[in-house]
């Protein structure tokens, strides 16, 4: 007898799955700014919802719906805001990222050079969602990244006065 994988084929542990306002449009926003590849995409009985869609963006799949207010089920733009951010790595971050702005995302936080070793921006995709970018550039040790840390946080505090 064959044991079955508890991960379906092609999943990993944790598989994101995201409620947007048109899944449709969505999948295609996600073509064009990260270059997603399209997977299975189930409608409802209505034969427009989308009750589930699956893109795939490097090694990782995530899966779409559409909102259903009804059972509960709304993204970001309904409710005003996320508190998620999803976090792609990648080999150029600066491309990536002005591709995704050329598709029709906003810059929440232009691309730097950043502490912990990553050159880092996040982005808000017309749908509510926001994605943090990055490539990772330096490896640093432990001591190095909290000095970076400690400087990061005394500019910031003096920014805030």
């Amino acid at each position: 007898m064959n044991k079955i994988n508890h991960n379906p084929k092609g999943l990993h542990t944790v598989t994101p799955s995201l409620t947007v306002h048109d899944a449709k449009g969505a999948v295609e926003f996600y073509k064009k700014a990260f270059g997603a590849t399209e997977g299975e995409i189930c409608l409802g009985p209505d034969g427009k919802q989308v009750m589930h869609a699956e893109i795939k963006i490097g090694d990782s799949v995530i899966m779409l719906n559409d909102e259903f207010p009804q059972m509960g089920c709304v993204g970001p733009k309904t409710l005003g805001n996320t508190s998620v951010t999803l976090n792609l790595h990648v080999e150029d971050v600066d491309q990536l990222f002005n591709q995704a702005v050329k598709a029709g995302a906003t810059v929440t936080l232009p691309v730097a050079d950043q502490f912990w070793g990553d050159r880092y921006g996040q982005i808000s995709d017309p749908y509510g969602h926001k994605w943090g970018i990055s490539t990772h550039i330096k490896d640093l040790t432990e001591e190095e990244m909290k000095q970076g840390m400690e400087d990061w946080q005394k500019k910031q505090l003096a920014h805030a006065k």
